[in-house]
């Protein structure tokens, strides 16, 4: 089975509509979380993602779109999810609220999260140099996907892999370009994993971001991956 892995799209849908054409034909797709926040195309990013993805789980940002304020020590943040809260019907909003913090698919061989596996560590950052100390979490899986830090990485950890698919809406690993994996369920370890990434027109990212009145730094860090 080959399975598309995306995370963090942060309502960039440039970067998702762009991330979807680029996939090969997979016969699953998931999302390891924050489909909001930051960027201007949340209701559009939240229906796309509903549309393809199998399972999705919550991420911080999907999490707080009820209470922006939450976020107002980082005015990008906060800004984002005011756009959010204001944008989404109330049928997207309550998808939102609904997902789950986690989910294992293909048989339960691999388990989806947004950032740390353990429920009491739920908004901690695992940053690929880190994921050997995911080793305990691995039990009998063959693989933990995850994402929140915005850095694409795969590693060998306990005879499986953890792997974050990057992130489709903004990058912060010094590369612009979009980032997913896709994941093929016959072979082992990170041989079962490809990590890729795709350009996109972040130029219209900008001018809807400036035409959303949402900060200019949004667009800003776009164009340097960051």
């Amino acid at each position: 089975m080959k399975i598309g892995l995306i995370s963090d799209v942060h309502a960039n849908l440039p970067a998702l509509e762009t991330v979807l054409d680029d996939m090969p034909a997979v016969d699953r797709i998931y999302c390891a979380g924050d489909v909001v926040g930051y960027n201007p195309w949340p209701a559009e990013c939240v229906e796309r993602v509903r549309e393809v993805a199998a399972a999705t789980v919550r991420g911080n940002h999907d999490r707080t779109v009820e209470s922006p304020e939450r976020y107002r020590a980082n005015r990008m943040a906060e800004a984002g999810l005011e756009h959010a809260k204001a944008s989404l019907s109330d049928d997207q909003r309550e998808w939102i609220g609904d997902l789950p913090r986690a989910e294992t698919f293909a048989g339960d061989r691999y388990l989806l999260v947004h950032s740390h596996p353990a429920a009491e560590r739920e908004d901690a950052y695992v940053y690929p140099e880190e994921f050997p100390n995911l080793d305990r979490h691995m039990g009998e899986y063959d693989g933990i996907v995850l994402g929140h830090t915005h850095v694409q990485g795969c590693r060998a950890v306990a005879g499986g892999f953890v792997l974050n698919p990057g992130s489709v809406g903004q990058p912060r690993d010094g590369d612009p370009r979009a980032g997913y994996a896709v994941l093929d369920t016959t072979a082992d370890g990170t041989d079962a994993v490809e990590t890729r990434r795709v350009e996109y027109d972040i130029d219209r990212v900008a001018a809807a971001v400036s035409e959303a009145d949402l900060p200019a730094t949004t667009a800003e860090r776009l164009y340097e991956g960051e």
